[in-house]
C-alpha cells in the first residue's frame, strides 16, 4: 500500500465534541506521533464536560496520551447532546482555536458522524482550518455509523494494547458503556488494521486533500 507522510509535524490540533472523542478516535495516532516527536505542540479542545468530574479525566488522559508533548488542553461547557442548538458558541469557540494556532495536522471528528454533536464540531473545523490537513477520526459506538475509510495510522501492538490500558485507566465515568471495553477498542483497531496490511491501525476519513508529486 502507498503512504503518503505528512512532512516534519511540529503542531497539530486534536478536538472533540465530549471528552474521550479525542482518545477514542485518535488516541492510538496521538501516542505514535509523541513518541516519535518529542516537544511536539498540541492543542487540544473539548466542547463539553468542563467544571465536571470529566475535565480532569481528560486532563490526565491527554497528558498520557501526548508524552513529552507540549500540551495545551482547553475544556468547554457546551451542554452535552444539544450543539445544533449552541452553533454560535461552538463556532466562536473553534475561530477562537484557529487564531491562536497554525497547525501543521488536524484531528477532528468526521463530517458524516451519526452523532450531531460530532458532525457539528466536524463541519466546523473544515470551514475554519481551510488550508489544512484534516484527518476525521472515528468513534466507535451504538449508532453502528462505521464505513469505509480513506486514510489509515498503523499501530504498533504495543501502541495498541497501551491506548486500551488508557482508555480504561484514565475515564472510569465511562466503563458502565456496555461497547467501552478492550475487546470493542482493539477489535476496531485489527479490522482497520486488516486494511491496511498491518497488525492494528486507526482510521481517518479525508474531506480533501492536495498532493504535491512534482520535484
Amino acid at each position: 500500500m502507498i503512504r503518503l507522510g505528512a512532512g516534519r509535524l511540529e503542531r497539530i490540533v486534536a478536538v472533540g465534541a465530549h471528552c474521550d472523542d479525542i482518545a477514542i478516535g485518535a488516541g492510538g495516532t496521538l501516542l505514535s506521533m509523541c513518541l516519535a516527536r518529542p516537544g511536539l505542540r498540541v492543542d487540544a479542545l473539548v466542547l463539553s464536560g468542563g467544571g465536571t468530574e470529566r475535565e480532569p479525566e481528560e486532563q490526565a488522559a491527554l497528558a498520557a496520551f501526548c508524552p513529552g508533548a507540549e500540551l495545551e488542553l482547553t475544556v468547554h461547557k457546551l451542554q452535552d447532546g444539544r450543539l445544533p442548538a449552541q452553533w454560535d458558541e461552538a463556532k466562536a469557540v473553534v475561530e477562537g482555536l484557529r487564531a491562536r494556532t497554525e497547525p501543521d495536522l488536524v484531528l477532528a471528528p468526521r463530517t458524516d458522524d451519526a452523532h450531531q454533536d460530532h458532525r457539528g464540531l466536524a463541519q466546523l473545523m473544515t470551514t475554519a482550518f481551510r488550508d489544512h490537513l484534516v484527518l476525521g477520526y472515528e468513534i466507535v459506538k451504538w449508532d453502528g455509523d462505521l464505513g469505509r475509510m480513506a486514510a489509515y495510522q498503523p499501530l504498533s501492538p504495543q501502541v495498541a494494547e497501551r491506548k486500551a490500558e488508557l482508555l480504561q485507566e484514565h475515564y472510569p465515568s465511562q466503563r458502565h458503556r456496555p461497547w467501552y471495553d478492550r475487546e470493542a477498542f482493539l477489535g476496531l483497531a485489527r479490522i482497520r488494521g486488516i486494511e491496511c496490511h498491518a497488525r492494528y491501525a486507526e482510521a481517518f476519513a479525508v474531506t480533501k486533500l492536495t498532493l504535491d508529486l512534482g520535484d
